[in-house]
C-alpha cells in the first residue's frame, strides 16, 4: 500500500491529540511489556504493518523474549504467557473486535480476577488507543518502513 496522505502534515493537531492520549494511556500503570504485547496483538488483528513493526521493535528494546513476540498471534497455544497476560490478550481481542461479540461476562470475570477495576479501565484505554492508531495508519496508508 502506498501512503495516501501524511495525516500529521494535513492536521498536526491529530498527531498532537493522539500523542496526548498515548501519554495518558502510558501513565495508567500497565506493565510496560504487557503494554507492548497488547499493542502488537491489536495491530495483528487490525493488520497494521506500521504498528506491528513499531511495537515489536519497542518490545525488544524492553527485553521481551523473541518467542513471546513471534507466538503472540497464537498465545492460546503457547505456554509462555502468564494467566494475567492471557486474560489481557483475550480482552484485547474482544475489545478490538467489539462489534462481533461484545465483551462476554465470563471474560470480564476472569479479567476481574487478575486486575483491579482501575487497571481494567487502564487496559481498555490502552486497547482503544492502539486501535485508534491502527485505524489512522491503515486509513492514511502508512506502512512499515523499508
Amino acid at each position: 500500500m502506498n501512503i495516501r496522505f501524511d495525516y500529521a502534515k494535513v492536521n498536526p493537531q491529530v498527531l498532537e491529540k493522539m500523542l496526548e492520549m498515548e501519554n495518558f494511556a502510558k501513565s495508567l500503570g500497565i506493565e510496560t511489556k504487557l503494554y507492548e504485547l497488547i499493542k502488537i496483538r491489536a495491530s495483528q488483528i487490525n493488520g497494521c504493518a506500521f504498528c506491528i513493526n513499531m511495537h515489536t521493535v519497542d518490545a525488544r528494546k524492553l527485553g521481551e523474549e523473541e518467542r513471546r513476540i513471534y507466538l503472540l498471534n497464537a498465545w492460546r497455544e503457547a505456554p509462555y504467557y502468564t494467566e494475567k497476560e492471557r486474560v489481557a490478550l483475550e480482552l484485547t481481542e474482544y475489545v478490538t473486535k467489539i462489534s462481533e461479540h461484545g465483551v462476554p461476562d465470563d471474560l470480564y470475570a476472569r479479567v476481574r480476577a487478575q486486575f483491579e477495576e482501575k487497571d481494567i479501565i487502564a487496559l481498555i484505554v490502552v486497547i482503544n488507543t492502539i486501535n485508534s492508531w491502527n485505524r489512522i495508519a491503515i486509513s492514511s496508508g502508512k506502512t512499515a518502513p523499508k
